[in-house]
């Protein structure tokens, strides 16, 4: 079955960086663009990232673009977002998402359990 899990968070304070790891299986994700999600306390599942099934096309919400690095490693059916110059206001928690087909978009069928974010000020 279709499974995705996430790795790589925790607290951090302003200006610091992470970067969170999603280890996939139980589909063929080379043939699959894959998304990040996050949601923040008392708020709604927004998109973060996206990525082509081939690595070669990005998208990013206009709140990370600069900060955030979304790459992934189809050998190692691995997905990573690389968090640069954290900001309070990116503290989530962060989703890895199965795409719909094989473009960079927003569209998802499937998430994982989700890894905290916390950011300090």
């Amino acid at each position: 079955q279709v499974q995705v899990v996430e790795s790589g968070g925790g607290l951090v304070q302003a200006g610091g960086s992470l970067r969170l790891s999603c280890a996939a299986s139980g589909f063929t994700f080379k043939s699959y663009g894959m998304r990040w999600l996050r949601r923040a306390p008392g708020k709604g599942l927004e998109w973060v990232s996206g990525i082509n099934d081939g690595g070669t096309l990005t998208s990013y919400m206009d709140s990370v673009k600069g900060r955030f690095t979304i790459s992934r490693d189809n050998a190692r059916n691995t997905l990573y977002l690389q968090m640069n110059s954290l900001k309070p206001e990116d503290t989530a928690v962060y989703y890895c998402a199965k795409g719909q087909n094989y473009y960079v978009g927003r569209d998802y069928d499937f998430w994982g359990q989700g890894t905290q974010v916390t950011v300090s000020s």
